[in-house]
């Protein structure tokens, strides 16, 4: 469905982030995180940081469906302009949701891709029935090590299979939940967890643009909504982590052709590399924001006070010119069009649980 611009050109989301605040703008990119099935106390946070998303985590994951409904709806402070409700919900090694018992990736690996795309329809299915209209679940990763970190969450151990699984999955994604690839640019060519430390490859950009980059070039032509960029240095294109990286922004979107929302991996995890260059939350949300990302997102150690940290730090920024104000509208428009779009598939009613018409 094409929005209506309103009189002056201007598209229901740009409407919508023209009438906010500074302060508000900023908020709305931050996917903030605290670790309690406590309903009341989520819609707390929900309505002291305004944040514009929130990434369930298995300490948010409650005994049944039912109960995690309870939960997603009280994240909702207002049905017209609701937060970006995330989930990783990837299957097998990485599922917050303990009944399904759907084919892990591993188990897909050889498998065709129409196997994979009714998987992935089938996963989908299950985190929308729960009210969440987001999944971080499309590994796009390849590798054929099988000693690798990422080894049992990808789709594929050579980029032609890996690509075509993954647009598979985000075919298989469509029409219910917005689909998420992670970990741009690719996690198998840069060895290590990162969560623990910032891998890195020496890859060159011709070499990456031939093989790692066919996966995520499969899941941008399909339809996938998010990118998420990791924490990996791919040396030879640049030093900084991909995360912090406008040059790897860029390709995005101007090589892949990708339109939509680019978010963060944890930022925490910058901060638990122990490095000392990335040992300031605030700092690594600003600097992710000015290099390209819409939305910052923000888990480990995060607190009631992470987000409205990072809140003033962006504020800060923008006030003092080292983030351009048009950066941050950018950003917060592209989030806004997807909050709409949830806005619009849910009938004004969160949690959807009976959503069948697609999210555009």
């Amino acid at each position: 469905m094409t929005p209506t611009p309103d009189a002056a050109g201007l598209s229901p989301a740009e409407q919508a982030v023209s009438s906010m605040s500074l302060r508000e703008r900023a908020a709305s990119v931050v996917m903030g995180h605290i670790p309690t099935t406590d309903a009341a106390a989520l819609r707390s946070y929900m309505e002291s940081t305004d944040a514009g998303g929130f990434l369930l985590m298995g300490a948010n994951i409650p005994a049944d469906e039912a109960a995690l409904e309870a939960i997603t709806a009280s994240l909702t402070v207002d049905p017209a302009h609701p937060p970006l409700i995330a989930i990783d919900q990837e299957g097998g090694d990485v599922s917050r949701l303990p009944w399904d018992d759907l084919p892990s990736p591993l188990e897909l690996q050889q498998a065709d891709p129409a196997t994979v795309e009714a998987a992935y329809a089938g996963r989908s299915a299950l985190v929308r029935q729960a009210g969440i209209p987001v999944n971080f679940g499309i590994v796009a990763d390849v590798t054929a090590d099988p000693d690798s970190f990422i080894h049992r969450r990808i789709l594929g151990t050579t980029p032609d299979i890996a690509a075509a699984h993954v647009a598979a999955a985000v075919n298989g994604e469509k029409g219910k939940v917005f689909s998420t690839l992670k970990h741009f640019p690719g996690h198998g060519a840069a060895p290590g967890d990162s969560h623990s430390s910032i891998p890195s490859t020496a890859m060159p950009l011709d070499q990456w643009r031939a093989t790692d980059a066919l996966p995520f070039q499969a899941g941008v032509d399909a339809g996938a909504e998010l990118l998420m960029f990791g924490h990996l240095a791919y040396t030879a294109v640049d030093p900084a982590p991909a995360s912090l990286s406008p040059e790897w922004h860029r390709i995005a979107r101007d090589e892949l052709g990708f339109e939509g929302v680019t978010i963060t991996d944890d930022l925490g995890m910058l901060q638990s590399s122990g490095l000392p260059e990335y040992a300031d939350p605030v700092a690594n949300a600003v600097n992710a924001l000015a290099a390209g990302n819409d939305m910052l997102l923000t888990v480990v150690s995060s607190t009631p006070e992470t987000a409205p940290q990072i809140v003033d730090g962006i504020v800060a920024a923008v006030e003092s010119g080292a983030v351009p104000a048009e950066r941050l509208e950018e950003a917060s428009t592209r989030v806004m069009e997807l909050r709409l779009a949830v806005a619009e598939a849910a009938g004004g009613e969160l949690p959807c649980t009976t959503c069948t018409d697609p999210v555009e």
